[in-house]
């Protein structure tokens, strides 16, 4: 298998067609295996996975040291290849409580320092606040990364989870390699009027939540218990009436999938690959099991009719249920 790239953006880096999100090898997803996460960076690298995703706040600094320590523990040639996108900004409290965002510039540069010595880099590839600060400016969040690019701390300036006035804002600041937000089959709210401005302007997606944080995986089972840390424990697509309508759309993709002899992951993937070279799935495997099954979906070829049917089976907007509870959702970008 040969990973193809794709370029990020009209200003940023070539990148690997799939990028690896490390979020769940830290939070929110439960307990995690400290030597199998690392181990499945390392595969990842192994297989010419290049794009390493993280957030400052997923475990409060424990995955930034993570892959800190499967870099630093790679051989230098896969080391080298490694890209890093960051998100900062998010605030929390000792409890793990999520406390606001903070866009300030002065902020930008703290958070950078931090990030800078956990991942044990001289710099960072792609840079962006993870939800908009609604105090402060786009403008100045973004000058103030591009200060950095000018000192050689960070290569690149991305954006997440904002709308299409804030992209161009923004991209009149300073050149926007990417936007990161959530798509899939059953999140495709971006096609509406996102996915035209980043096009229009020559801005990549980076699509997180391709399988939907599982849901769409075709291995989450209707009687599963999730943990009390688990994320999707308090998310409203897992809940009750919720998870069974939105896995019988699962089930609907499976026949799909069974017909093309690949698995409902690998389809659900592919169809977010089939959907433009400027948009980079990240998967969020935690196993190198997992990994190579995502990896898989980039030998899947789907044509107008597999396309079609895919989308017939699930059709935009038939999910139920928000993608994030209330609380979070206030904080999502529709601007």
């Amino acid at each position: 298998m040969t990973i193809r790239t794709r370029p990020l953006g009209t200003t940023g880096p070539q990148v690997s067609a799939l990028g690896l999100g490390c979020m769940g090898m830290s939070a929110l997803y439960g307990d995690a295996d400290r030597a199998e996460s690392i181990a499945t960076v390392h595969a990842a690298l192994e297989a010419g996975v290049t794009l390493l995703d993280t957030g400052d706040f997923y475990g409060m600094g424990h995955n930034e040291m993570l892959i800190g320590e499967a870099l630093r523990t790679a051989p230098a040639s896969l080391r080298e290849q490694a890209l890093t996108s960051v998100k900062f900004g998010a605030l929390r409290s000792p409890d793990g409580a999520w406390a606001g965002y903070d866009g300030r510039p002065a902020a930008v540069r703290n958070f950078a320092a931090y990030s800078l010595q956990r991942l044990g880099v001289d710099h960072i590839d792609v840079y962006r606040i993870a939800r908009l600060d609604p105090d402060v400016p786009i403008e100045e969040t973004v000058g103030a990364i591009s200060e950095l690019i000018e000192q050689g701390y960070v290569r690149h300036v991305g954006l997440s989870e904002v709308g299409a006035e804030t992209i161009r804002r923004a991209a009149a600041t300073a050149p926007i390699a990417d936007l990161q937000i959530e798509y899939s089959l059953i999140s495709r709210g971006i096609e509406e009027s996102v996915l035209p401005t980043t096009r229009e302007l020559g801005i990549s997606i980076t699509a997180y939540g391709v399988l939907s944080r599982g849901l769409i995986s075709g291995h989450f089972a209707p009687d599963r218990q999730l943990a009390a840390n688990d994320f999707r424990a308090h998310s409203p697509r897992f809940q009750g009436d919720n998870l069974q309508h939105n896995l019988t759309l699962v089930e609907a993709l499976r026949k799909i999938a069974e017909q093309k002899g690949v698995s409902v992951a690998q389809i659900a993937i592919a169809w977010v690959l089939s959907r433009g070279d400027d948009i980079v799935p990240l998967v969020g495997a935690r196993t190198r099991e997992r990994l190579t099954e995502s990896l898989g979906a980039l030998d899947v070829t789907l044509d107008a009719a597999d396309v079609t049917a895919i989308e017939e089976a699930v059709p935009a907007d038939a999910a139920a249920g928000d993608r994030y509870p209330a609380a979070q959702m206030a904080h999502l970008g529709s601007k």
